[in-house]
């Protein structure tokens, strides 16, 4: 195990075990909630959840699961009201201001928009709702952040497209670009640590945003191939692994196999990097994070101080000092899949060596 993992397991269970002294509370909700409405209802003891869209997996299948989980581990006398905005910042701002109505006490918000939501946020807190900015930093008055370092993010996508290309990365080197969406504040910074790395040792030919949709970085691609040409594009650089699907697909279909980044460790980014047709990935395990919002939110209902969480700063578009908590992300390729996700059991073996994927598994020492 590298240093940067023994950072983020050393960070999980640091988060685990303040958990195991918070107050007493029950994470109640709907389970099955992915819609735009909010679940269960609010009362002295309510915590609200809400998420930006359900086209990234992780949302649905990582974050709300694990944050439910140790809200209820450590307040079991606590509700938790959750809904999802699927991608719409109006649809959130709405969300926010029915949860104000059902009285909840503290919101973790992942906000779709970070500067559209500042004014429900000032909303929220104008009736005594403590906020919480979780994986995006939110403009407004929110009472903590908790994310992993998001430049840093950008700085190992970048590295390790470097590595992938070895030889090849060149100041003439042709890098397709395919950032995320820019309303979204830490798209800014992937972007910002990735052209960090890449500036001055290879040629950013072609860059857009690909509104962290497959689709859309499928159409952005296939436009760059055609100015470009195809024997012309070095490698791809995708902010995620989502985009990097519609990535894989445009290269795929022009016959064009060259290095492309992602991020999340999604189930089918983690697929492709065994088959070949994705480079890395940037993992960000989802545990510690999920733990900490939890811990602040049950620290803000029980009027603890959040700076023993969240002990660094951050500041947000708005120009407002957070208290924050910056975990460590790491980039994996096919050499260290084994050692990062797969020690993680981020996903069951079975679920990532499918049929389609066992020779690859097998390859890699994946058992």
């Amino acid at each position: 195990m590298n240093a940067m993992m023994r950072r983020v397991v050393i960070g999980t269970a640091a988060v685990s075990m303040a958990l195991s002294m918070a107050a007493c509370g029950k994470a109640g909700g709907d389970k099955n909630a992915a819609s735009a409405a909010p679940s269960a209802a609010g009362g002295a003891k309510s915590i609200g959840l809400l998420l930006p869209e359900n086209a990234t997996t992780r949302y649905e299948q990582l974050d709300k699961p694990l944050i439910e989980a140790q809200v209820k581990a450590a307040c079991p006398d606590c509700t938790l009201d959750y809904a999802n905005a699927a991608g719409s910042a109006a649809t959130q701002a709405q969300q926010v201001s029915t949860m104000i109505t059902k009285g909840v006490k503290v919101l973790i918000v992942d906000a779709v928009d970070s500067a559209a939501i500042k004014s429900s946020i000032q909303g929220a807190v104008d009736k005594g709702i403590k906020v919480i900015a979780y994986d995006r930093l939110a403009q407004g008055p929110v009472s903590a952040y908790v994310s992993y370092d998001n430049e840093k993010v950008g700085e190992l996508q970048g590295q390790a497209l470097l590595d992938a290309l070895g030889a090849k990365a060149t100041p003439t080197a042709n890098i397709v670009m395919i950032n995320g969406d820019d309303a979204d504040p830490n798209a800014a910074m992937f972007k910002a640590g990735a052209h960090k790395v890449l500036d001055g040792k290879v040629k950013i030919a072609y860059e857009q945003s690909g509104l962290w949709k497959d689709t859309v970085a499928n159409q952005k691609v296939t436009a760059a191939i055609t100015q470009l040409g195809a024997a012309n594009i070095a490698g791809v650089y995708s902010a995620n692994d989502g985009m990097a699907g519609g990535v894989a697909t445009a290269l795929k279909g022009q016959n064009i196999n060259v290095p492309v980044t992602g991020q999340d460790a999604e189930l089918a980014g983690l697929q492709r990097i065994l088959a070949g047709s994705q480079t890395s990935t940037v993992y960000k395990a989802p545990k510690p994070e999920a733990e900490a919002a939890a811990k602040l939110a049950v620290d803000l209902l029980n009027g603890k101080a959040v700076t023993d969480t969240a002990t660094a700063s951050s500041t947000s578009g708005s120009g407002d000092k957070v208290p924050s908590l910056l975990l460590t992300p790491v980039s994996v390729t096919k050499a260290n899949l084994s050692s990062t996700v797969i020690a993680d059991k981020l996903y069951p073996t079975e679920k990532i060596c499918t049929a389609d994927f066992a020779a690859a598994c097998a390859a890699a020492g994946i058992k």
